[in-house]
C-alpha cells in the first residue's frame, strides 16, 4: 500500500454528534478520562507551569549580567523563533516516536538547559542564546506531548474538554510561581547565589514534572512503525485552514497583558497590576471548570464564537480604565477568553489531523500562537506608537482596532465554516 493510499484511508476524525460520547469505545464523561494518566499529567504540568512561571525572573538574571532590556529581548525573541522551527520537528517526532518519549527527553533537557545557566557568565555570548533555545524548545515539546498524551484518539468535543482541564494547572501556576519568584529574587541587591538558587528550583520542579509524566505514561507503547509521509506533505493535506488564524490571533490577545500592561498601568498613572493577573487567573480557572463540558454538549464552534467575543470585550473594556480596579473589569473578559478560547481552537485544529498524526496537529497549533506572540508584540508597539505620532490617545485608539481585528476574525472564522458545509 502506498503512503498516500495509507493515509487516505484513514480520514480525520471530527468526533460524534451530541450526545454520543460514548462511540467507537472512547469513555463516558466522567469515567476512565480522568483516571491517573490524567491527573499524573496534570501534576506535571503543574510543576513544569511554576517552573515557567518563576522564569518571569530571568530578566533579572540577564542584567545581573550587565545586560540591558534590549538584551533580555533579544535572547528570548531568538529562543522564541528556534522553539519555533522546532515545533513541526517535534509533533513530526511524537508520531514517530511516540508522546512518551519526546514528552520525557524534553523534561529532562528543561532541567538541563535550566542548571547549564549555573555556568553563564556572560549575557552575550553564545551559551546563554543555546541555552535559552534549549529551554524553549524542551518547554514546546512537553506541552505538546503531553497534549497530545492526553487527548489522543479523543472526538474533538471531548479533546477541548480534557485541553480545556489540564490548563487549569497554568492558572494555578500562574498565582504560585511569580510569588516564588519574588520569594527567591524579590529584593534589592540580588546575588549569584540568589539567581543560582531560582534556577535550582526551577530545575528541580522540571525534575517533579518528569517523575509524574513518568507515571502517567508507563503503560503507554510506542507507535507501530510504518511509512510515513514528509511532515510538509502532511501538512498541505491536513491543515486545518481558518483555525490557524485563530491560533495567531490568541497569541496576539494574549500578549497584551503579558507585555504592555505595565506601559498602559504607567500611562494611566496605575502602580499595580497584581490585582488584574489575580483576577485574570481566577476568572479563567473558573470558566475552564464550569464549561469544561460545553463542547460536547454545544459543540466547539460555538465556544470559538464566545471566546473571540470575551477577547474583544476586555480590549474594549480598557477604555474605560482610569484606576488600578478598574483593571479587573478587563481582567475577568481576558481570563474568560482565554479559558474558553486555547481549548476549543486547539482541539478543532489537532483534530482536523488523523489519530496517528495527531501530534503534529497539536504543535501546528501551538506553533501558531507562537507566531501570534511573535508578532503581536511588535505590532502592537507600533500601532501605540503611530497613534502617537497622529495625536490620537495611543492605547484607546490601539484597543479598538485590535477589538475590530479580533471581530473580523470572527467573522472570516464564521465564513470559512459555512464555505466548508456548503462544499
Amino acid at each position: 500500500m502506498s503512503v498516500s493510499s495509507e493515509i487516505a484511508a484513514e480520514p480525520a476524525f471530527d468526533g460524534p454528534p451530541s450526545g454520543a460520547s460514548g462511540s467507537r469505545g472512547l469513555p463516558e464523561a466522567g469515567s476512565t478520562l480522568y483516571g491517573r494518566a490524567f491527573w499524573c499529567t496534570y501534576l506535571s504540568n503543574t510543576a513544569l507551569m511554576i517552573a515557567i512561571s518563576l522564569m518571569y525572573r530571568y530578566a533579572d538574571f540577564v542584567v545581573f549580567l550587565g545586560g540591558s532590556e534590549l538584551t533580555v529581548g533579544t535572547i528570548v525573541g531568538i529562543g522564541m523563533t528556534g522553539s519555533l522551527v522546532m515545533r513541526f520537528f517535534q509533533g513530526y517526532g511524537i508520531d514517530h516516536f511516540g508522546p512518551r518519549r519526546i514528552w520525557l527527553w524534553s523534561l529532562a533537557g528543561f532541567s538541563l538547559s535550566l542548571l547549564g545557566q549555573l555556568f553563564v557568565t556572560e549575557p552575550d555570548g553564545v551559551a546563554i542564546f543555546l541555552l535559552r533555545i534549549a529551554y524553549s524548545t524542551s518547554v514546546a515539546g512537553a506541552f505538546g506531548a503531553s497534549i497530545t498524551s492526553v487527548s489522543r484518539s479523543l472526538p474533538v468535543a471531548r479533546m477541548a474538554e480534557v485541553i480545556g482541564s489540564l490548563g487549569t494547572s497554568g492558572f494555578i501556576a500562574m498565582a504560585l510561581g511569580p510569588q516564588l519568584g519574588d520569594f527567591l529574587c524579590g529584593h534589592d541587591n540580588i546575588t549569584r547565589t540568589d539567581l543560582n538558587t531560582m534556577f535550582y528550583v526551577a530545575a528541580a520542579l522540571g525534575g517533579l514534572a518528569l517523575v509524574a509524566a513518568q507515571f502517567a505514561t508507563r503503560d503507554q507503547t510506542a507507535p507501530r512503525r510504518r511509512r510515513r509521509p514528509h511532515v510538509f506533505w502532511l501538512l498541505r493535506r491536513y491543515h486545518p485552514g481558518s483555525v490557524m488564524v485563530l491560533g495567531v490571533v490568541m497569541g496576539m490577545g494574549f500578549v497584551i497583558p503579558t507585555t504592555f500592561l505595565p506601559t498602559f498601568a504607567l500611562e494611566h498613572g496605575i502602580e499595580r497590576t497584581g490585582p488584574f493577573f489575580l483576577v485574570y487567573a481566577a476568572t479563567a480557572f473558573i470558566t475552564r471548570l464550569s464549561t469544561r463540558r460545553f463542547p460536547e454538549l454545544f459543540g466547539v464552534r460555538p465556544m470559538v464564537y464566545l471566546g473571540l467575543a470575551a477577547l474583544s470585550t476586555s480590549l474594549l473594556c480598557y477604555l474605560s480604565v482610569t484606576g488600578e480596579w478598574g483593571l479587573l473589569v478587563p481582567g475577568v473578559f481576558a481570563g474568560m477568553a482565554h479559558a474558553v478560547l486555547f481549548p476549543s481552537a486547539t482541539a478543532q485544529g489537532s483534530a482536523a489531523f488523523p489519530n496517528r498524526y495527531r501530534g503534529l496537529g497539536t504543535t501546528v497549533m501551538l506553533a501558531m500562537l507562537d507566531i501570534g506572540t511573535l508578532s503581536g508584540a511588535p505590532l502592537i508597539g507600533a500601532m501605540v506608537k503611530t497613534s502617537k505620532a497622529f495625536d490620537l490617545p495611543p492605547y484607546q485608539a490601539t484597543f479598538i482596532m485590535l477589538a475590530a481585528g479580533v471581530a473580523a476574525t470572527g467573522v472570516f472564522y464564521a465564513w470559512s465554516n459555512a464555505s466548508d458545509r456548503a462544499s
